[in-house]
């Protein structure tokens, strides 16, 4: 489904899960610019030589899905040094993950517990596009920790308003797993596995569920009838959606 990867993914030494989402054909045979939106990971452990490299993407603003002691915790990375516009929109609020765990019944990572992001508030979204709707705020780098599961919802979204299709959300989503390896060597080599962890178990971790995508799409079309439906309910307006298209496609 996707042949480009290599294209489109930045092997960065420190920060991974760094991808272009340019170049995907809509379904009208559109395509999305190249180096415009990247989604990513966490970019606060990145090396002397990633930094080089990540200055010339030229990246306007860092929109960082973390909880703000996350943020604390990891550090903001070296984004907002480079001159980009910092903002941060929490997915899940603080004390957030334990409501999510009891809404949705377990603490694993999967469709399910991504429609559960939903249940706090439209918030998140209404900001998210807002800011995307505005060209001066390209190029974009978004990111949560792992670049996956918050990241992967709010890509999925954005790649809906501009119609690509269902089979290229999902396969953009776990493009994931094909850098899961890097990271594990990583965290071995630098701080090493957390106590009862081994290789096997933090690529698992690093990774996401081949259907959590399938399950997160087909919940929104059971419930409001598709992605853009639930967006223009929460009040993204039409003219935001095509203002995004305009700077997103050509």
């Amino acid at each position: 489904m996707i042949n480009d990867y290599l294209e489109r993914h930045y092997p960065f030494e420190g920060c991974f899960n760094f991808r272009d989402i340019g170049g995907y054909l809509n379904q009208d045979g559109k395509r999305i610019k190249k180096g415009l939106y990247f989604r990513a990971g966490r970019q606060d452990r990145m090396s002397n030589q990633d930094l080089s490299k990540l200055s010339n993407l030229k990246i306007s603003t860092q929109i960082d899905l973390r909880r703000p002691d996350e943020v604390l915790e990891q550090g903001k990375g070296p984004l907002e040094a480079m001159g980009a516009k910092y903002i941060n929109i929490a997915v899940i609020p603080e004390g957030g993950t334990d409501k999510l765990s009891r809404l949705v019944g377990d603490t694993k990572i999967s469709g399910k517990r991504y429609l559960g992001y939903l249940e706090f508030g439209p918030t998140t979204w209404l900001r998210l596009f807002g800011i995307l709707a505005n060209e001066d705020n390209l190029p974009v780098v978004l990111h949560c920790t792992a670049g996956k599961d918050r990241t992967g919802v709010s890509t999925a979204f954005l790649l809906s308003i501009l119609g690509v299709s269902r089979e290229v959300i999902e396969a953009d989503y776990l493009l994931t797993n094909l850098d899961t390896e890097r990271q594990a060597d990583f965290i071995e080599n630098t701080v090493g596995y957390p106590e009862g962890y081994d290789r096997e178990t933090m690529i698992s971790l690093a990774g996401v569920p081949k259907d959590a995508m399938k399950v997160f799409l087909d919940g929104l079309e059971s419930k409001w009838g598709s992605a853009i439906e639930y967006l223009e309910k929460i009040g993204v307006t039409q003219e935001q959606m095509e203002a995004i298209r305009t700077n997103f496609l050509e």
